[in-house]
């Protein structure tokens, strides 16, 4: 009784729900694994947080174009300590003083992209106390205070920012998206493989199965003598490499589930049985449209736009670099007194202008030079980039041709599947009556065996090529739906 108890109570802890024994399986399609991808692998959290870092750099740069308030202040500030004091008849002496200092101010700051200066306001309030006998306390204020600070011929980096920054961010969700796509590739690919060595220990098992069967009839048709020792001994080695091909494609299984359920991010004995998907959408794409959709939602033409600024912003560099010259310039009001409302009123003008100037009077032409190196240099940009253009189009003109030639070489090796296996069919009954050799049927099943792998891996090939579209297009051609950040959850 306690044992028939003891076994009820294990039976029920292994139903329980919520408990999952080891070696779980689950049959899944093509488009859950590459979901299940999007979501769960490594690569996919990479892609995510590569992408979420572009996003707060562009926030960066978004708040750069924005007013900055800062305050800063000593709070407070003491010393006492002896200095050097130069007397009216021109001697030195040292002097003790005793010193109390404190003082706040509140700043505004604003890039101009436009001219690539920098405008900013301040106001300021400073207290002194001269600690000792004859101590006295002061203020200085400054209410308000206009600041300018102006490059005249420097190259613009704020406006060169201003231009780059959104394509640079338009360009990261692109990359997020091509990520993901590169993911759906990667995964799909895993996902054939896994198909191939699940079907080539079906082919094995069978091959060895048929082996063991014509082994035993060829061994009664020579107590028969019907057959020769020879073909007996060839069907024999027929069944040892059966069993020897069984086993190397069941180790082809164990590696290829590995590699799958680890970039899914599951447990190593969790098992996914996959479902070939010969059942292909019917899908016509031109050239013309996949090369306009490209160039719209690519990173190409973005990447294009990148280089030529880079390239320009250079020249411009080195333009300006042969002369500088600097403004700078602050008005505003300042007042002092003896307590705060004296440090108000009246007010002093505050102003100060200055313009420095840095010109090269010999250099020896070294920074002439460096503009034409520059200029050399955009050059050579400009040639790569019409290569880099005619290569993109070519690209894409082939794989549009791949695709739409590779459903017809599907549709031929399916039908080439199917007749290589009817005649390894009929070969067999053939033997069996003695109409063929044991050559003929090894040549049969090799080539019955190299049809199916060949029929798996065109329907890898005609989805490998699809999804290189999507990447390239940002398309999706079944749904007939634009790709976005959206889709994916971001």
């Amino acid at each position: 009784m306690t044992r028939v108890f003891a076994t009820v109570i294990m039976m029920a802890m292994l139903l329980a729900p919520g408990i999952q024994a080891r070696g779980e399986s689950r049959v899944m399609t093509l488009d859950e694994v590459i979901d299940e991808a999007r979501k769960t692998s490594v690569e996919a959290q990479m892609a995510l947080n590569s992408m979420r870092a572009s996003y707060w750099s562009y926030r960066n740069y978004r708040a750069s174009l924005l007013p900055e308030i800062s305050f800063s202040a000593t709070l407070p500030s003491f010393s006492q300590r002896y200095s050097s004091y130069q007397n009216p008849d021109g001697t030195y002496d040292f002097i003790h003083s005793s010193v109390l200092e404190a003082g706040g101010q509140i700043n505004i700051t604003q890039n101009i992209w436009a001219t690539g200066g920098t405008l900013s306001m301040s106001t300021s309030l400073n207290f002194l106390r001269q600690m000792g006998r004859n101590a006295y306390s002061r203020f200085m204020s400054v209410p308000v205070a206009l600041r300018l600070d102006q490059p005249i011929f420097a190259a613009n980096s704020a406006k060169q920012t201003r231009k780059t920054a959104p394509l640079q961010y338009r360009a990261a969700q692109i990359d997020y998206i091509v990520s993901t796509e590169n993911l759906a590739r990667t995964a799909m690919g895993l996902y054939f493989d896994l198909i191939i060595a699940r079907e080539q220990v079906e082919i094995q098992q069978k091959n060895l199965e048929n082996a063991k069967k014509l082994h035993e009839i060829a061994k009664v048709k020579r107590e028969m003598g019907k057959i020769s020792q020879n073909e007996v001994l060839q069907l024999e080695l027929n069944t040892l490499n059966a069993q020897s091909a069984l086993t190397s494609a069941e180790s082809g299984l164990t590696a290829a589930s590995f590699e799958l359920t680890s970039f899914l991010g599951y447990e190593e004995d969790f098992e996914i049985i996959p479902q070939i998907p010969d059942r292909l959408p019917h899908i016509d794409v031109t050239f013309s449209e996949v090369y306009e959709m490209a160039l719209r939602n690519s990173t190409h033409s973005i990447s294009r736009r990148l280089s030529e600024l880079a390239a320009d912003y250079s020249v411009a560099s080195a333009k300006g670099n042969m002369r500088r010259i600097d403004l700078y310039a602050q008005v505003g009001f300042t007042g002092t007194g003896d307590n705060i409302t004296g440090a108000y009123s009246p007010l002093q003008n505050n102003e100060v202008v200055s313009i420095g100037v840095q010109i090269p009077l010999v250099d020896w032409g070294k920074r002439r030079g460096q503009v034409k190196v520059a200029e050399s240099n955009r050059e050579v940009t400009l040639a790569r980039l019409r290569q880099e253009d005619t290569q993109f189009r070519q690209n894409i003109f082939l794989l549009v041709d791949r695709f739409n030639s590779q459903q017809r070489q599907v549709e031929i090796a399916s039908v080439s599947d199917t007749i290589a296996q009817r005649r390894y069919d009929t070969n067999v009954a053939s033997f069996m009556m003695g109409k063929i050799s044991t050559l003929d049927l090894d040549n049969s099943q090799t080539a019955k065996d190299n049809q199916r792998i060949s029929y798996l891996t065109s329907l890898y090939q005609y989805w490998s090529y699809y999804y290189q579209i999507r990447s390239l297009t940002l398309h999706d051609f079944i749904t007939h739906e634009d790709l976005n950040s959206e889709v994916y959850g971001l």
